[in-house]
């Protein structure tokens, strides 16, 4: 199962790279240009929107978020949490040991 996920996440990822690089750019660096307004100016308009790469790039995005959220359940494998303290050695308490004796006998 994990190794079929793994698959599809790396196609998925692949994917979404040449989604991102087939799209066309709308600006200069950082956004500067854009037309219009400034960088923002073209964001909403009905041509980002209802382009098919943009639809593709989020619906891959979406699944390769949701892969790997479920390849990082599945790596948990259904272990419970521990702590280092249950593995320290256990001592009777103090009230249940019994008193040490001298060291040197006595005569």
């Amino acid at each position: 199962m994990n190794n079929v996920l793994l698959v599809i996440h790396l196609l998925v990822a692949l994917a979404m790279i040449g989604a991102v690089l087939l799209q066309r750019s709308e600006g200069g660096a950082l956004g500067m240009g854009g037309g219009g307004g400034g960088g923002m100016g073209g964001f909403l308009t009905g041509r980002g929107t209802a382009n098919l790469l943009t639809r593709a790039t989020a619906i891959l995005a979406t699944t390769f978020m949701v892969t790997s959220l479920t390849l990082s359940i599945l790596a948990d494998g259904g272990s419970k949490p521990t702590s280092i303290l249950d593995d320290l050695p256990t001592t009777a308490p103090l009230e249940d040991q019994e008193p040490a004796g001298p060291s040197v006998p006595v005569e």
